[in-house]
């Protein structure tokens, strides 16, 4: 085992791989960002959740993390979408990229080290380019267009991190076009032509002439300009591992570069069982996720699979989270009232010491979150036990446990990050009815009239609300 006792899944070797950062103490991760060319969608954040997890454990355990995650803001679709909407292309890229952070803040997602822009490094891609026509690994295009390819034929490794070997006919059915300017047709664009009707500012000027870039020329450019020739690790969805990834070590591993030690893909999302598509029209929206759940509770769902297992939505599946989130919420609530004023009160700062092991080896073979979130529930469970037996010491420990192991997964709902105005106001409008009832109920105990006392209990109970009675006061929690 490595020293930090840490595995992952490293998809080029198709194995399970000890992790050993290149430099001690020190992460590089780069992750495929979003193509700002639509609205955000479940896929987008569960990918981008996904790291965050990684990134939160890494962080946990000591590490210096910076992670890159780049936006693709200059891409065929994006003109294209512009064109409909009437916008100009760059206000277009711009208001999505708005969407995505958002979506990304809303969910507790930590913001990127650095997120560049594609339209901020064409110099650093004209030089990539440069660097690979003058190893012979690129050409111009011979009817004299600013066209610009990599030459993939010439490549002894090419298909190399999907296990593969990669014909023509699996290149056109990973979407990519007949050209017939290619040499042949795995060779791939680095750099495009301006096309007859292109906004003049979608147009960059350089030897080969008037154009723009690949869309895989983009992501090597950037991950070397802010981690190095060597980094850690090259994460994004599963979707982008062919062609887009393997493009993308052919083109950097030709020019020289070691480019990532590790490459991480999440699952992808379905759908009531299927693939998510617009042709299917069963697309879900950030939008839809977070009008229908809290936050927190879209956060929990998305990360509550595997990474490279598939997430599925279906009816209910909020609901579920919801759920969950209220039971260890219930129980951090019951912990906390018990401990006020006793030496076993938690200070509510990370501890890692305060981790169950159960929970670290779970984390560290290949970020096993399902496997942690049972250790969570399982310690929720064991902490309620000790209140109902007062065991005041084993409560304490339970509840440093839980706020530990909800502060790596991003769930601690102490956190300001999850009081939002909206999520207060409907605590103080449920609260404020909730403790007339109380007191309704109080009143009718100091009469001795039980009967209404217990109707008053049995109608909160009902509504999913317990009450729990201490010497002086009685408080409310949902039972999930």
């Amino acid at each position: 085992m490595s020293k930090l006792n840490l595995r992952l899944y490293d998809s080029r070797s198709a194995e399970l791989k000890d992790f050993e950062p290149i430099v001690a103490g020190q992460v590089g991760i780069y992750l495929c960002g979003p193509t700002v060319q639509s609205a955000p969608h479940v896929g987008h954040l569960r990918s981008a959740l996904v790291y965050d997890q990684l990134r939160r454990w890494l962080t946990a355990k000591g590490l210096n993390v910076t992670l890159i995650r780049n936006v693709t803001d200059i891409d065929d679709k994006v003109l294209a979408n512009a064109l409909v909407s009437g916008e100009t292309w760059w206000a277009l890229a711009y208001r999505f990229e708005q969407e995505f952070n958002a979506a990304y803040r809303a969910l507790a997602i930590e913001a990127p080290t650095y997120e560049p822009r594609a339209t901020a490094h064409i110099p650093e891609m004209l030089a990539l380019i440069e660097r690979l026509v003058a190893a012979g690994y690129a050409y111009q295009a011979e009817d004299g267009s600013a066209d610009v390819y990599f030459a993939a034929s010439q490549w002894a490794n090419y298909g190399e991190l999907t296990n593969q070997k990669i014909d023509a006919e699996k290149v056109l059915e990973a979407g990519e076009i007949a050209d017939p300017k290619k040499r042949d047709p795995r060779d791939f664009a680095l750099w495009k032509a301006t096309k007859p009707g292109e906004p003049e500012s979608a147009s960059w000027a350089t030897r080969f002439g008037a154009g723009r870039p690949g869309w895989h020329i983009e992501c090597s450019a950037m991950a070397t300009r802010y981690l190095g020739a060597s980094f850690d690790i090259h994460g994004g969805g599963l979707d982008l591992r062919f062609p887009h990834h393997e493009n993308e070590l052919a083109q950097s591993s030709a020019a020289g570069d070691h480019f990532a030690t590790i490459w991480l893909h999440n699952g992808l999302v379905n759908v009531g069982g299927n693939k998510m598509s617009k042709s299917l029209g069963n697309s879900i929206f950030a939008t839809d996720l977070l009008n229908a759940a809290s936050p927190i509770a879209v956060r929990y769902y998305l990360g509550s699979a595997h990474y490279r297992s598939v997430l599925d939505y279906h009816e209910g599946v909020l609901e579920e989270a919801e759920s969950a989130i209220e039971r260890i919420q219930s129980f951090i609530d019951r912990a906390a009232r018990r401990l006020t004023g006793t030496r076993f009160e938690v200070s509510g700062e990370f501890d890692f010491a305060a981790l169950p092991t159960d929970f670290i080896t779970a984390m560290d073979e290949d970020l096993s979150v399902p496997t942690a979130l049972a250790c969570l529930h399982e310690t929720v469970r064991a902490g309620n036990t000790s209140i109902d037996s007062d065991e005041v010491e084993s409560i304490g420990v339970a509840l440093a446990a839980v706020q530990a192991m909800l502060q790596v997964l991003g769930l601690n709902s102490s956190d300001a990050q999850w009081a939002t105005t909206a999520d207060t106001k409907t605590f103080n409008a449920l609260d404020v009815i909730v403790q007339g009832l109380i007191a309704e109920r109080n009143t009718a105990r100091v009469a001795k009239d039980f009967a209404r006392a217990d109707a008053i209990r049995d109608q909160l109970q009902q509504a999913g609300i317990t009450l729990e009675d201490a010497a002086d006061s009685t408080h409310w929690s949902t039972n999930g």
